[in-house]
């Protein structure tokens, strides 16, 4: 069992708040937060908290009691910031092929826009001339466990390509803008922290080509291990990034410039579990399946990225016995695998299912397909009271929008 929830607890709360759930503890989300803002003590770092990996606005708020910033993607995540308390200076707007009228909206909440082509760049330029701007290069390199997260590189539709630095500054020129900083993310799910310094040194290397930057981002994809695999070693990556950035700055001409790193994944990864109810065990064909209420709809990192999650069977009636399933949704398509060939304890119809490290890109990408409702989700607080932050679907609400 996972150590924030006994198997007792996990019976608990599916009977309080149905099935399926997510359910979150305060203590993992602080602390994964504090190694962040602590992974380079000796500079000027700012932790800029992804939001697409979570957008519950009480997990917000207490990021931002950390004293994290955060960035937004779309007018909803800005929203979500503001409405956990984020001021306009803590916020970056990282999008991504947004719209003229998206452009106007962010302009108005005084929020310091990313752009990452230039056309983008040239519809900010008519928008706002003369007015500050951070721009996604692409130095060519990227990382990650998928081809659909590795957000650098030769195959990615993100960030201007390196080599069109001169176009950049035309731009810049034509339109008066102020570049106070660049930024890169090359992938996501890094476990081997030298992948991460070489591409921070590929940013450094671009940041070269302009003088006053006042913001470096560095990316994210900080990685949680899934699968059992050994830890993300920070005491080693920070350092090796306090090398690389001291170097930098011994040659830059801003020594006051600011370092953003951009961890989403491994802020609220850890802190997530997801619960469900064993529905159906069955065999079709020489594969023996286990049948769950947790669908694509609920967690889709399996169906879009072939994601590993570990998966436990707390049983209701315990036995030392264990079987191997192909553990499914129940959502009406071949692909809704949670897990295959697991070797689990035996199941019954009505034993619970728990997927660990499910608080990052979970509920941020659930659906209603099929007309399914999306869970609850609940938090664990720092004295062990489960409190629900956000509802379960309804019928009524999803008809709603009707």
């Amino acid at each position: 069992m996972h150590d924030f929830l006994t198997k007792e607890e996990c019976f608990e709360l599916l009977n309080k708040y149905g099935s399926p759930l997510y359910v979150y503890d305060e203590e993992t989300l602080r602390q994964r937060c504090k190694e962040m803002t602590g992974l380079l003590p000796n500079k000027h770092l700012f932790v800029d908290y992804s939001v697409k990996a979570n957008t519950n606005i009480r997990l917000l708020e207490m990021i931002k009691e950390e004293g994290l910033h955060v960035d937004a993607m779309s007018l909803g995540e800005l929203a979500s910031n503001k409405k956990a308390g984020f001021k306009s200076d803590e916020i970056i707007y990282v999008c991504n092929n947004i719209t003229e009228s998206e452009m106007r909206e962010v302009l108005k909440e005084g929020v310091l826009l990313s752009v990452d082509s230039l056309s983008q760049l040239e519809t900010y330029g008519k928008l706002n001339p003369g007015g500050d701007i951070i721009i996604r290069f692409n130095p060519g390199v990227g990382a990650g466990h998928h081809d659909k997260v590795i957000t650098g590189g030769k195959k990615t539709k993100f960030g201007v390509q390196k080599e069109f630095i001169d176009d950049v500054k035309k731009v810049l020129k034509k339109y008066n803008l102020n570049l106070v900083g660049i930024n890169q993310h090359i992938g996501s799910l890094f476990l081997d922290y030298n992948s991460y310094v070489e591409g921070v040194k590929n940013i450094l290397e671009i940041a070269t080509h302009f003088k006053g930057l006042k913001i470096i981002d560095l990316g994210g994809g900080f990685g949680v291990p899934y699968h059992g695999e050994d830890r993300l070693d920070l005491d080693k990556l920070s350092i090796e990034l306090d090398k690389v950035l001291t170097e930098f700055l011994d040659k830059y001409d801003n020594k006051d410039v600011i370092f953003y790193i951009e961890p989403g994944r491994y802020i609220v990864c850890e802190c997530g579990v997801l619960l469900g109810t064993v529905t159906s065990i069955k065999d079709n064909y020489d594969t023996k399946y286990l049948g769950c209420d947790i669908g694509f709809n609920v967690l889709m990192r399996p169906i879009l990225y072939d994601s590993y999650h570990e998966i436990e069977i707390l049983q209701r009636k315990p036995n030392n016995r264990k079987e191997t399933y192909t553990v499914v949704g129940n959502i009406c398509e071949s692909g809704d695998i949670l897990g295959k060939d697991r070797l689990l304890k035996k199941a019954n119809v009505d034993d619970v299912v728990i997927v660990y490290n499910a608080g990052a890109y979970g509920y941020s990408m659930a659906s209603n397909y099929n007309l399914r409702s999306r869970p609850a989700e609940v938090l664990i607080t720092k004295d062990h009271k489960d409190i629900l932050i956000r509802k379960r679907d309804t019928i009524e609400s999803m008809m709603n929008y009707e």
